[in-house]
């Protein structure tokens, strides 16, 4: 990679201008430079879209646009305790949607949100390929299989008591 030079177009961040200075100035590079940004911040947000249309020379409409497109992207804060429920076919016949209910429940809030103490945030996924362990959720990409309404209560007990 061709190291070009991304001065002050970050509005004064060294991590994104560090980010942005290891890729050419090429629309070529608009997903990997997301994805390390998502990596990096937790989340996509408007300061860093400014910055990326700029050294890219793109319309911040197009990042936006790509950025809402993949699911693996995000434009709000995750929690510290990302919990992603899978709602596939399998995980949804086996009771999925009773812990996710129950999830929101516990953390008063809603999918795609994240408690006011940004402790927790709340996914529905679809499919993540572990159909014989439904229903599955996932704790920050740790994967709870033959999940159960108790066992979200008592994970979300732990951290809770424990919260590192």
């Amino acid at each position: 990679m061709e190291n070009t030079k991304c001065s002050g177009c970050t509005g004064k961040d060294p991590k994104m201008e560090e980010i942005l200075n290891q890729y050419k100035q090429t629309k070529d590079n608009l997903i990997q430079i997301l994805n390390e940004v998502q990596e990096y911040y937790g989340y996509i947000s408007e300061k860093s879209m400014a910055a990326i249309s700029e050294y890219l020379s793109i319309p911040r409409a197009e990042i936006y646009g790509v950025v809402t497109f993949y699911s693996r992207f995000t434009l709000k804060p995750k929690g510290k305790y990302h919990i992603a429920i899978c709602l596939g076919t399998a995980c949804f016949v086996k009771g999925s949607e009773q812990i996710l209910d129950r999830a929101k429940e516990r953390l008063k809030i809603d999918v795609g949100e994240t408690t006011k103490d940004g402790m927790f945030s709340l996914e529905a996924t679809r499919c993540i390929g572990a159909c014989g362990l439904a229903p599955v959720f996932t704790v920050n990409g740790e994967v709870y299989g033959k999940a159960t309404v108790k066992m979200m209560d008592e994970i979300i007990d732990k951290i809770m008591e424990n919260p590192e």
